[in-house]
């Protein structure tokens, strides 16, 4: 179950998309756009009471057992959504304060009043560890006439202390679907709260913080602009792969037909895919054949076609290549 959408015993999935199915076909897709409140109910995510409770140890000895109280460490709990009972979620410290899934939905819904965006997605994934609210900008970015960029705002919450709450301004590739999350210097992309007593206030920063949106989206258009009219011959992008995925003389024969593999398929997006047509030859389609292949060629481990595919679909919405994908805009950009 690589996608970890939370799935209940009444075969329903806390999971809500706008128009549009995920590629996992669990929850319940809506006609038309979503209100927050709309989100929250239908992707389960409402009355949960993320809260939190003192921890103790069992202690076992000769006489018995013994409970053992665990200082400045508390156990996270919610009220689960369809049976009521509490049910534990992780273990954190005595500064820890939890962002409710409602607090979490009004910050994006005054983001929404204010923009005129709309919510597309919402769902709890690892049995209701993680959270997650977007929610689409009304208008995208047109980059050389021809390539239609989607922008989003995505808010990522944890209620088992594993990551701070998130806020990612995310501009997406409508074509292939790649998630661009490009460091632009000068543009905030990303605003993080951590689970402390004033992340309430931080929210309420972050919201001004991301009046810069439309300054990112603007520089990332400008960006990009000026990669598609710069050209890029393959010994260049090769330079940019061998810093990507570097690979030394001394490493083993695998690590080294790996690497021809790799050079192999980004080679070929860039010179024959759909994707980089009318932008074929450019900086711009070099940095494109980087992402697509780190988000839905790169090899990735499982029994089936169905569950690659799956393996594949989660490396884009896990942004497990952002990082990656950084470096590459970084290495590709004029």
């Amino acid at each position: 179950m690589a996608h970890e959408i939370e799935q209940f015993t009444d075969g329903t999935a806390a999971f809500a998309s706008a128009n549009t199915s995920a590629w996992h076909k669990l929850g319940t897709v809506t006609d038309g756009a979503m209100t927050a409140e709309e989100a929250m109910r239908i992707a389960s995510l409402s009355g949960w009471n993320v809260r939190l409770l003192p921890l103790t140890a069992t202690e076992i000895t000769a006489d018995g057992t013994t409970p053992v109280e665990v200082p400045q460490h508390f156990a996270t709990a919610r009220t689960h959504p369809k049976t009521g009972r509490t049910q534990t979620l992780g273990v954190v410290g005595s500064d820890y304060h939890p962002v409710q899934n409602e607090e979490h939905a009004e910050f994006l819904n005054l983001l929404a009043d204010e923009s005129g965006a709309h919510f597309e997605t919402a769902g709890s994934l690892k049995d209701g560890r993680q959270v997650f609210l977007t929610m689409k900008m009304p208008q995208g970015l047109t980059i050389g006439g021809n390539d239609d960029v989607d922008l989003y705002i995505a808010a990522f919450n944890s209620h088992d202390g594993g990551s701070a709450f998130r806020i990612v301004v995310t501009p997406v590739r409508v074509v292939c679907a790649n998630t661009m999350r490009a460091a632009i210097h000068g543009a905030r992309s990303s605003f993080v709260v951590r689970h402390t007593a004033g992340a309430k206030a931080r929210i309420a920063q972050a919201r001004s913080a991301l009046g810069l949106t439309f300054r990112y989206a603007e520089e990332f258009e400008k960006a990009a602009q000026r990669m598609i009219e710069a050209e890029m011959t393959l010994s260049e992008l090769k330079s940019v792969v061998d810093e990507l995925w570097p690979v030394k003389d001394s490493d083993h024969a695998r690590a080294k037909t790996n690497q021809r593999q790799r050079w192999g398929a980004i080679s070929n997006l860039f010179e024959y895919a759909d994707t980089q047509a009318g932008i074929r030859g450019t900086r711009w389609a070099g940095y494109n054949a980087l992402t697509e292949y780190a988000n839905h060629v790169a090899p990735t481990r499982g029994k089936t076609d169905a569950d690659k595919a799956a393996a594949r679909a989660e490396r884009v919405i896990s942004g497990a290549a952002n990082d990656l994908m950084e470096k590459a805009f970084a290495l590709t950009t004029v």
